[in-house]
């Protein structure tokens, strides 16, 4: 009786895969149905070649990630990703060569910024951003620095960051520390 429930069981389970498999194939040749993490800004924007590589939510080859020079309010104009949250860098990293330092237990609360191929910028010199390689990944540096994005801040225009540990800073678009404006 036992060797009888466990063919039945193997043949209802083989078929439920099966008929899964086929609800999930598409005839339609060429078509990718991956989504973009980031949708491009409203503002102006010019492009800056990156190295090709591509997030793990979003495809490359057909999403731009912007970044946007903004006014926060307590740290002047800085460097917002596409959808306006601030960028930081950290004083433990190196400008040159660009070289990370953040890992383990600091990326959770520390996000790199991984980009796609094709950066936009409106009001930052796309001649100032760069990547370098993390994990096999392209992070997104200015001026040298790698960027990064604090997890601290929950929606665009915060900069819940500035001076954490006196060691982090919201970018400016030049690169330098982001001054605290009171």
């Amino acid at each position: 009786m036992i060797p009888r429930r466990i063919v039945l069981s193997l043949v209802a389970g083989l078929a439920s895969t099966l008929l899964l498999g086929a609800c999930g194939s598409s005839n339609s040749a060429g078509s990718d149905s991956t989504a973009a993490v980031d949708p491009a800004a409203s503002a102006p924007t010019t492009t800056a070649s990156a190295p090709a590589a591509s997030t793990p939510a979003a495809d490359a080859t057909t999403t731009a990630y912007t970044v946007t020079a903004r006014a926060v309010d307590g740290v002047g104009t800085v460097v917002t990703d596409s959808n306006g949250m601030t960028l930081y860098r950290y004083d433990k990293d190196e400008p040159s060569p660009s070289k990370w330092t953040c890992k383990g237990a600091c990326v959770k609360t520390w996000i790199p910024v991984i980009v796609p191929e094709s950066v936009q910028t409106s009001g930052v010199a796309k001649s100032l951003l760069g990547t370098v390689h993390r994990d096999s990944q392209p992070q997104l540096t200015l001026a040298g620095w790698p960027l990064y994005r604090y997890v601290g801040d929950t929606a665009a225009g915060q900069a819940n960051g500035q001076g954490k540990d006196g060691v982090w800073h919201a970018v400016a678009p030049t690169g330098e520390k982001a001054a605290a404006t009171g």
